[in-house]
């Protein structure tokens, strides 16, 4: 099985992307299609579930048609269907489930259920093959997590958030700020552009913890915001947002870069939709450098909710001949370490 091309079509349905794609042997992307939501969702401020399942029910058969057609390559060639079946809303997923589900049925393909996060991990693998054991920073909308990986397909969480996610902590403090949905890309531009910055506080929970706790953080915003309010203080915004994305960065970076030497890892892994935030990529890349350690970030097209990175991770099951039942289901909270392909 390993020694022939593999042609597997992905689907991604977590959240408030529509997304179909055709990748070949797990690092060449054919097609890659993406149909967003968030001018949908920018009306309520965010992601309205029932809404999101109804506007992938409009598009997803279209999705699936396009991608294969843009591979150039017919459905009998395809090597299997993958599909995410967790973490994500569980409406949406059932749509991308259902309809990789009956094609897989259909044509007689394997079919193979697969994690949203693994799919962000292994978004970097579009881009560079990975070395291990490696650490995998996970940061999201829903999830900010430091994952070990010792081998290919093998994740073990030595870190995670207690309360907010990364990206969930910058769309409110967005919100306070004034900004419309999605606010991370808003207050990431308004930081950068800073020169003035307002000191707010890091959460490093205990000394040897990799643990990770944003709503404290959330919560010295909102009070600077109310008391420059109270002042009759006007342009505050900025220095805010400067000092926010200063505190949650210099937190992400210490700890990643401590847990790549605590565990002897050889190289650390940027992942997730937050990837995207430059003053994260930045300083990553910066501290990287000077610790001698090597660095993979996606491309900013790898970075958001995407089916190629799905169609990359699914291959590592494809490779072990681990593939679904047709009674596959969606598991909204499903494991990474349960996921975890088994060894050779």
């Amino acid at each position: 099985m390993v020694n022939q091309d593999c042609y597997i079509l992905a689907v991604e349905t977590s959240c408030d992307e529509t997304s179909a794609a055709v990748v070949k042997n797990g690092n060449e992307v054919l097609s890659n299609l993406i149909a967003s939501q968030i001018e949908t969702h920018k009306v309520f401020g965010g992601v309205v579930p029932e809404v999101a399942s109804r506007k992938h029910v409009e598009s997803i058969t279209l999705m699936l048609e396009e991608a294969v057609e843009q591979a150039g390559i017919s459905l009998e060639k395809l090597s299997a269907i993958a599909v995410t079946e967790g973490p994500g809303l569980v409406g949406a997923l059932l749509v991308g489930i259902m309809a990789a589900k009956s094609l897989a049925f259909a044509i007689d393909k394997p079919l193979i259920g697969t994690h949203h996060i693994a799919g962000h991990i292994y978004a970097n693998r579009l881009v560079q093959e990975i070395s291990y054991p490696c650490i995998a920073l996970v940061v999201s909308g829903g999830h900010t997590e430091l994952a070990l990986m010792e081998r290919e397909g093998s994740f073990v969480l030595i870190g995670q958030t207690r309360d907010d996610a990364v990206g969930e902590a910058y769309d409110k403090v967005a919100r306070a700020l004034g900004f419309p949905y999605p606010g991370g890309p808003h207050v990431d531009k308004l930081a950068m552009e800073s020169q003035e910055v307002e000191e707010l506080p890091r959460a490093w929970l205990e000394p040897d913890s990799y643990d990770f706790s944003f709503s404290g953080l959330k919560s010295a915003v909102l009070n600077a915001v109310n008391q420059h309010r109270m002042r009759g203080e006007e342009g505050f915004e900025p220095s805010i947002a400067r000092g926010f994305q200063e505190s949650v960065i210099e937190v992400l970076v210490e700890k990643a870069i401590r847990a790549v030497k605590s565990t002897d890892a050889v190289q650390l892994l940027l992942c997730g939709g937050v990837a995207a935030n430059r003053g994260l990529r930045s300083a990553l890349t910066e501290r990287c450098e000077r610790e001698g350690i090597s660095l993979l970030i996606p491309p900013f097209s790898y970075c958001t909710d995407n089916a190629a990175m799905i169609g990359a991770a699914a291959y590592l099951k494809w490779k072990q001949g681990e593939f679904s039942s047709l009674e596959l289901k969606a598991e909204p909270s499903l494991s990474l370490e349960s996921w975890s392909v088994a060894a050779k």
